[in-house]
């Protein structure tokens, strides 16, 4: 999911798709090789052209994984994701040397992500780093629930889905937000990522503000 326009002062260099799935309506999974090391948690600036603004993307892939994947939505009107969506294999896209400082760590901790903020959090399971963490996604519809059979299989009880507009078997019906707002005894010690959109973000880091959480304890990506 892409942030804010930006050019990063890192050179752009060509990368070749090898696949680009759409695992959702309008929500694609996009790869290619990966040639450099990178923190789980971090961005990449991708373009369809070395002259174009970048759009802030966060590596959905593990760090050792062969393939960067992305994780993106169509945003109707976007500047990039209609041209994203139109790769092909073998097709060539730009991009920057990864960068940003939100990465986690082996710590027990609290994931809460929305939609595609998930992006930076199955980069950091797939790292290794989820075995001691509590894992919370909100969305809106079930179908929104991205690589849910890994993490169902892999966290059982600490992989919560909220979903506000409909029901399921095992799923949270409403928002992370009111979620959030049921839960009792939270850790005072541990830290709370969040990663969504800045409504969610703002909603969430006073909640838990209210529930005594300190405030260095929480860590936050505003998506757009």
């Amino acid at each position: 999911m892409s942030t804010v326009d930006t050019k990063p002062n890192v050179k752009f260099k060509s990368v070749t798709i090898t696949s680009n799935t759409e695992i959702s309506p309008n929500v694609f999974l996009l790869s290619f090789k990966r040639d450099f090391d990178f923190r789980a948690g971090q961005v990449l600036g991708l373009a369809m052209s070395p002259t174009d603004d970048a759009r802030l993307y966060s590596i959905a892939s593990g760090e050792r994984d062969a393939h960067i994947d992305i994780l993106y939505n169509i945003k109707p009107g976007g500047k990039l994701t209609p041209s994203l969506a139109e790769l092909k294999p073998s097709d060539t896209l730009w991009i920057t040397v990864p960068f940003g400082s939100y990465a986690g760590g082996m710590e027990p901790a609290y994931w809460i992500a929305a939609g595609t903020g998930i992006a930076p959090f199955y980069s950091m399971y797939r790292s290794g780093m989820g075995g001691n963490k509590t894992f919370i996604h909100g969305s809106r519809t079930l179908d929104a629930f991205y690589f849910s059979d890994k993490l169902e299989a892999d966290f059982g009880s600490r992989y919560i889905r909220c979903c506000s507009q409909q029901q399921g078997e095992g799923i949270y019906h409403g928002r992370v937000t009111n979620y959030l707002e049921e839960m009792n005894n939270l850790p005072m010690d541990q830290k709370y990522y969040l990663c969504g959109s800045a409504e969610m973000v703002v909603e969430c880091r006073e909640i838990l503000l209210g529930k005594g959480i300190a405030f260095s304890n929480i860590v936050a990506e505003i998506y757009f």
